[in-house]
This record gives structure tokens, sequence and C-alpha cells, in this order.
């Protein structure tokens, strides 16, 4: 049964989708505000494992791929067709790989989300808790300069384009970004553009967007390359104890995850929790083993506000990010 949801929401929200609970929970900073059922892929159409966000809204729409079903409420994950929306949810898996959710909850979380907004779909009912690592990110809060023009990160007007790398991306080296003016650069027309920074323990490499655009990225070090790190999502908060500081929670998911999920959606294999307890790497400890430059550690300091998030994960994310998207990291 959902819980009712606020009409406005006070801190970064996050959306998590556990499979084997087929179930959905909402929630602002680390507070659990709603929570409801939801209706998955089934097996042959399986729903991806791993970190979104709401890419795309669409009160009304219909699907492109499946004969034109509605898809009421709709909020698009991946431009492939994984998408959020109104629909049966009959206690079991039984979609094509969308996440189907009650016809009240739907549209009251739509009204709810804007184009950002952090999804999570795990193999096990995960949450976001509180941490304080002195490996964290911290804020550095620059004077803005008169002479600072604020520049759209969409608009296509680059200085000095950067690019990820399509070996490790997926996608063709041609989304690119300048990186703007720190002192002003958290800032587009007045409203607060997160970023979102990504190290991938495949790669050995940093990887920074804002504005679903990339900015810049840079080799890092990791401890032990051949051992897991397991996926870790941190996310900042504005912090109670000063308004100029923030503060961090994070998800965590385990790494190499069962793929085989039987019709209620449980795993078949280990559990989860065993597998955390025998493999997997917890966030201060993935946090201590990597090794960023420090003027990266300065850009993104200067870059830094609530909202912004630190995606650290073993693979590389997904050939789905690009233009238009946050980094989508599918988990397999």
């Amino acid at each position: 049964m959902a819980t009712n949801v606020e009409a406005e929401a006070k801190g970064p929200l996050q959306i998590i989708i556990s499979i084997p609970d087929q179930r959905i929970s909402l929630y602002e900073n680390a507070a659990l505000i709603a929570r409801s059922s939801v209706s998955t892929g089934t097996r042959h159409h399986p729903t991806p494992i791993g970190v979104f966000s709401v890419i795309a809204k669409q009160r009304w729409h219909r699907s492109n791929i499946y004969s034109g079903a509605p898809m009421p409420y709709m909020q698009r994950i991946t431009w492939s067709g994984i998408a959020l929306h109104a629909g049966v949810v009959p206690g079991h898996p039984a979609s094509h790989g969308c996440i189907r959710l009650t016809n009240d909850f739907a549209i009251r979380l739509w009204h709810l989300t804007k184009r950002g907004t952090r999804v999570i779909i795990a193999p096990d009912d995960v949450q976001p808790v509180g941490i304080a690592d002195p490996h964290l990110f911290k804020r550095k809060v620059l004077p803005a300069s008169p002479e600072a023009q604020l520049t759209d990160p969409g608009s296509g007007i680059a200085a000095s384009a950067v690019t990820h790398s399509a070996s490790d991306a997926g996608v063709p080296e041609t989304a690119s970004s300048q990186l703007l003016n720190p002192a002003s650069a958290s800032s587009v027309s007045g409203k607060i553009v997160p970023i979102s920074v990504f190290i991938s323990r495949r790669s050995s490499r940093l990887f920074v967007r804002r504005g679903f655009s990339p900015l810049f990225e840079v080799p890092v070090k990791i401890q032990d390359p051949e051992e897991p790190i397991g996926t870790h999502v941190f996310t900042a908060t504005e912090s109670q104890n000063d308004e100029a500081d923030i503060s961090w929670i994070v998800v965590s998911m385990p790494p190499d995850l069962p793929h085989e999920i039987g019709h209620s959606g449980k795993p078949r294999e280990k559990s989860i929790s065993q597998m955390v307890e025998s493999s997997v790497s917890t966030p201060s400890a993935a946090l201590e083993r990597i090794e960023i430059p420090q003027d990266a550690i300065d850009r993104i300091s200067e870059l830094l506000t609530p909202a912004s998030s630190l995606i650290i994960s073993d693979g590389g994310f997904s050939h789905e990010t690009g233009k238009g998207t946050d980094f989508i990291v599918e988990m397999h």
C-alpha cells in the first residue's frame, strides 16, 4: 500500500526499486517518504539492474516498441525503452522490462520528480544511509566574478571541449561540453545544476558530467585493481550544521550479482546478504582504495552542490550514457 507523497521535496530524492521484493521506495535525503508495490520485467524480458535517473517525463505516452501500449505518467530512465509508468501490478514480475506502478502512486510520483532524479534498481532491499568519510569531496565555495557569464551546458558553446572515452563508455566520442568558470559552474539561469562523478574500477578513470553533459575525465589509481569494489552511490545533501558545507548519504550494492531470477523475482543462487558478507567492499573501503589527482579534487570541490553525486562501480558506464542522460551504470 502506498504511503502519502509530499507535494514538494525539500532535499534530493532517490527512487529505489527492489526486484526481489517487487517494491518501490522513495527517499528524501535518507528518510523514507513513500513506498508501494511494482511489477518489473519477466525472466525473458528482465528489468536492468543498476544506477539510472529520470531523463524524460510524459503524462500520456504510448509505447513505440510494443504496439502503442499505453504508458501513463511515464518517467523514462533509458532511451532504449525502460521507464516507470502506471500499469497493471499483479504482485509478480510481468512487464517487458519497464517498472509498472499502481495508478495512484504513479500520479503522485510523476508530480514530485524532475529530470535527474536518481533511480536505483537493486537486486535486494537497499536503502540510503548517512556517511562521513575523509575521502569524500568537500565543498569549496568561490566568490562569483562580475564578468562570469553563465553558459547552458546543452547549448553547444564550448571553449575547451573534452570527451568521455568511447572504449569505456561504448558511445561515440562526440558529446562534449566546456568546463565552465568554477565560480559560476553550479548555476545555469539561476538554477542549481548538480554534478555527477563516476569512477570505474575497470578503466581506472574518473568522469564528470553536469546538466547531462560531460565536463572532464582523468585517470585515477585504484589499489588492488583486480579485486571487486561493488557499486556505491553517494549523494551530497545540505549540512545540518553549516549551510556552506554538505553532508553525504550512500546506497551500496554488491558486485557479481546472480543473473538467474525466478518467477517470484527471488534470486535462485545464494542470498545477497551472504554475498555482502563474503565479497563486497564497504563504501569507506571503496573510497580508501581510490587515489584521485589533487587538481581533479579541487575542480570537483568548486563545482560541488547539494544533490551532486559520486558513483563508484566495478565496470564502466553503460552505452546508454550519452546525450541527454546522467551516468547510466548497469550491473551484470
